[in-house]
């Protein structure tokens, strides 16, 4: 059994909770300080009520309310929220799969009475940040994710061998992750309209419509999933984070602040795991450059954010463009090492050790993102 926790209005909530006089109010969150020239990143539950939701223009979700709150995205406050949450889960003892920045999935094979879990996670995530989780369980991922959409906000969907077939005949096929508006026609186009009307096709018939891709959906819809079982190792294999942006840049200095803070972000996990890294991985996605993924290792060991950037930086010139359309990427780091310290030899090297010393001890005492490289600033104003 998977359970799948999914943020309700993850960056809206997150503004309401810091500022209580935003709760209860129509709510966007924008990538830009102009509010009148931007694309909604975030609308929290009482925007959405008026028909406002994220990737719309601000100016016609304006029209709509024109009483609307606006807070521009502070994209390291979210990321922080999102890790202090997967923290929260690791406690409870579970397998656990970082989906994304506001959506977690826990193995729970073996578990008797989930509901039980699933109010325990949404009190304990409510108690700390004030804001609140939907929760799905189902016999595999692709489930439990539709499960967590069917009760927002505060929710729990249990999808068991007694009730599949009701809340799949119920559901509208587009609700599945996977299903985008081509799939999503081309179903209609068959007469498939509902879950229940794809779950109950055969593999025969996936293939010989979508091919190879008809089959592996058919295949993840019907599996019973489990997360690989895995004895806590001392040292991971890899440590990395990913972020999808509310829409596609080609911003290139945008994208470039980006990298620099996920690069932050995993050097600041090396050093709290003290391990060094030797070889770099970037990962880019968009509409032109479809899925590129490029590694390079490096002689010299390291985990200080800034090498790590200009490494990432290196990779990324396999691409062979600087202005390409980016909607996510991520920054990983493997090839780890224990961190075997010896004293620099050059004063440039002592004053750079010298410095992340003293972020790192600020960021631990006051908070992660206390203090950051200004270029960070970049991912919250530019597009």
């Amino acid at each position: 059994m998977i359970l799948h926790i999914d943020m309700d209005a993850f960056f809206a909530s997150i503004e309401q909770a810091i500022n209580p006089k935003l709760k209860g109010k129509p709510l966007i969150v924008g990538s830009r300080q102009n509010k009148m020239h931007t694309v909604v990143c975030a609308a929290s539950y009482e925007a959405k009520a008026l028909g406002i939701d994220s990737g719309m223009p601000s100016a016609d979700a304006f029209r709509i309310c024109p009483n609307l709150e606006f807070v521009p995205a502070e994209q390291s406050k979210y990321i922080w929220t999102s890790e202090q949450i997967c923290k929260i889960l690791e406690d409870f003892g579970y397998q656990i799969c970082y989906a994304s920045i506001d959506e977690f999935q826990m193995d729970i094979a073996g578990l008797e009475q989930p509901l039980n879990l699933a109010k325990n996670i949404q009190d304990k995530i409510y108690k700390a940040f004030g804001i609140t989780a939907s929760i799905g369980i189902a016999k595999n991922c692709l489930l439990a994710k539709l499960g967590s959409k069917i009760n927002k906000p505060r929710g729990i969907t249990i999808i068991n061998e007694q009730n599949l077939d009701d809340i799949l005949f119920k559901t509208p096929v587009k609700k599945l992750r996977g299903v985008g508006q081509k799939f999503g026609l081309v179903l209609d186009n068959l007469g498939i309209k509902t879950c229940l009307d794809l779950y109950q096709k055969t593999p025969y018939f996936m293939k010989r419509n979508f091919g190879q891709n008809g089959v592996n959906f058919y295949e993840e819809l019907h599996a019973n999933d489990r997360f690989q079982i895995q004895e806590r190792p001392d040292k991971p294999k890899s440590i990395g984070h990913s972020y999808t942006l509310p829409r596609a840049s080609r911003n290139p200095e945008f994208i470039k602040a980006w990298v620099r803070l996920l690069a932050e972000m995993v050097a600041k996990r090396l050093r709290e795991a003290n391990l060094v890294s030797r070889t770099v991985h970037l990962w880019l996605n968009g509409p032109e450059i479809g899925n590129f993924g490029a590694q390079k290792t490096f002689c010299e060991p390291n985990n200080d954010g800034v090498e790590i950037y200009r490494r990432c930086l290196k990779v990324m010139a396999k691409s062979g463009s600087k202005r390409l359309k980016i909607r996510a990427l991520g920054v990983s780091c493997s090839g780890l090492l224990e961190n075997q310290y010896y004293a620099p030899l050059f004063r440039e090297q002592r004053k750079g050790e010298s410095l992340i010393k003293a972020m790192d001890k600020i960021n631990d005492r006051l908070g992660q993102n206390t203090i950051f490289p200004a270029v960070v600033f970049l991912t919250q104003r530019m597009q």
